[in-house]
């Protein structure tokens, strides 16, 4: 799974951040899954490589604006990208409400269908019969969720000992085994791939949470996960300052958790817009790193709209060229 941030700034955007918007794309690269779409989005979307036709799936995490005002507009831009299959929407109620509060009252006609998912409903949703998608409720002013994608996929190696010992020759024959092709042999005989095929099994667990000031609430999903991106909006001092109301984590909060769990893989978003990126300058999104590696000593990553991560072969998440 590839994931590419489109927005990582909380409440509004800043000179350098869009509000929040996570894509994930398939291993296939067929089509891809939206997490939030925030005021904006669309236009984030633009400066990469994903295609609004292609989108296969939205999940919101909650109704605040930030993470939801985007969703009419890039509805709208889909339909006339040309999208015609239909679009599996998971989402608090009042969304289905909201979008179609829209298209009523801006003649809006899409050409494709939404599927409506109530997010409070949604025990397992497959997609694209590769990634599948739960749901844990999170702490925050409004209800809000974090969403769990699991992607198992199977590759398929040549058993050399096997094919060695029935005399197979190489060429050919090996392809076409390899690509799950029975063949027959000279002599007439049958042979079928699956007895000459290794078949390794391999999974990624992503957690994608939104707002939340109660990080122990994913104690038991992210237990096995490979990543959980959560929302790290201040440091503590600030926290303390801003007090209880919001409803919002800080970077020592996070980190502690994901250090009690022993979590291998951590990004950090949705950074408050008093956080800036001039390094040395007081005030800056280094004071939120710096508290969390305080406190967590895994792979740590703060997302900056337009990064890319994809996993490498120990499944350890690492920041990709646009071009890979």
């Amino acid at each position: 799974m590839k994931i590419t941030f489109l927005g990582t700034s909380s409440g509004t955007p800043s000179k350098t951040r869009n509000v929040s918007g996570i894509a994930i794309a398939t291993e296939s690269k067929k089509d891809w899954i939206l997490i939030d779409c925030g005021e904006g989005t669309q236009h984030q979307i633009q400066h990469t490589k994903l295609s609004l036709k292609k989108l296969s799936t939205i999940c919101i995490t909650h109704i605040h604006g930030d993470h939801c005002y985007g969703l009419p507009g890039l509805l709208a831009s889909a339909a006339m990208s040309g999208k015609d299959t239909p679009l599996e929407l998971v989402a608090p109620k009042p969304i289905q409400s909201f979008i179609e509060s829209v298209i009523k009252t801006t003649d809006l006609h899409l050409g494709f269908k939404i599927n409506f998912h109530d997010v409070t409903k949604v025990e397992k949703l497959l997609i694209s019969n590769e990634i599948e998608i739960r749901t844990v409720a999170l702490s925050h002013r409004v209800p809000s969720y974090a969403y769990i994608f699991e992607q198992t996929s199977f590759k398929y190696k040549l058993d050399l000992k096997k094919l060695e010992q029935k005399q197979i020759p190489r060429g050919p024959s090996w392809g076409k085994i390899q690509s799950g092709q029975d063949i027959v042999l000279a002599s007439g005989e049958t042979c079928l791939a699956d007895d000459f095929l290794i078949v390794e099994e391999t999974s990624k667990k992503i957690i994608v949470c939104g707002d939340n000031d109660d990080p122990r609430l994913l104690n038991i999903e992210a237990s096995d996960a490979d990543l959980v991106i959560h929302e790290a909006t201040y440091t503590k001092e600030i926290a303390e300052k801003v007090g209880t109301g919001p409803q919002h984590s800080d970077a020592e909060r996070v980190a502690c958790f994901a250090q009690s769990i022993g979590l291998p893989n951590l990004v950090l978003t949705h950074f408050s817009p008093r956080y800036h990126d001039e390094i040395g300058r007081p005030g800056s999104i280094l004071d939120i790193e710096n508290e969390a590696r305080l406190h967590y000593d895994g792979n740590l990553y703060l997302a900056k709209d337009f990064d890319i991560f994809g996993f490498d072969k120990n499944n350890r998440l690492i920041l990709e060229d646009d071009n890979d």
